[in-house]
């Protein structure tokens, strides 16, 4: 994954061979909580949604890479810890927030192996250079007439990820999902994950 500053990208990722990822509420909550702690530093949050086998993020860059403080040996001659201060990409954090939890869910079900697929997704959704984002033309979304893609292709991101519980049979209406994103944008909860300010600069709801 390669991210830029000052742009919005879609995160996605699935479990290994389709299997899921999330097997009860607590497991979703837990997600939400690396959410916050691996991605939040360096990203606003526009959307999200968790599927039973997979999630979807839309995320605003604001930095790439961060100093975090480790915890290091100390050096022999002093029995305390050492910390450390090193740089830390977004890329590295994501790939920490996905390792920690399948460790914990594998503990949790006593399994081992894979729990989600080893290369996570990002496609810049506002990069004015010409890519098309997959989403657009998988399952039967509205088509609209593209003149400006970079203004137009987050809405579609936005809405395609909360209509995603509505597409699988998993809601009726993309508010009856709890683990989405899209009941935020409604006076039915006050989401704190998402920045509705940021959000407001590029998409309608």
């Amino acid at each position: 994954m390669q991210f830029v500053k000052g742009y919005l990208y879609h995160i996605y990722n699935q479990g290994n061979n389709k299997q899921t990822i999330f097997f009860k509420k607590e497991n979703y909550l837990f997600f939400l909580r690396k959410i916050r702690t691996y991605i939040l530093p360096y990203a606003d949050i526009i959307s999200w949604c968790l599927m039973p086998n997979h999630f979807h993020l839309m995320v605003l860059i604001n930095e790439t890479e961060l100093a975090v403080k480790t915890v290091g040996v100390a050096p022999s001659h002093t029995d305390s810890n050492a910390d450390n201060i090193k740089k830390q990409t977004i890329n590295e954090s994501i790939g920490i927030m996905l390792r920690s939890y399948s460790q914990a869910i594998n503990k949790q079900n006593n399994t081992t192996g894979k729990l989600i697929r080893e290369k996570t997704k990002a496609e810049c959704i506002n990069c004015p250079n010409g890519i098309t984002p997959s989403f657009i033309s998988k399952n039967s979304i509205t088509q609209i007439n593209i003149n400006k893609p970079e203004r137009q292709y987050p809405q579609i991101c936005f809405d395609y990820i909360h209509q995603n519980p509505v597409k699988s049979g998993l809601a009726k209406s993309i508010i009856d999902w709890e683990f989405s994103s899209a009941i935020d944008f409604t006076n039915i909860r006050n989401g704190k994950l998402i920045n509705m300010e940021v959000a407001k600069e590029y998409i309608e709801y």
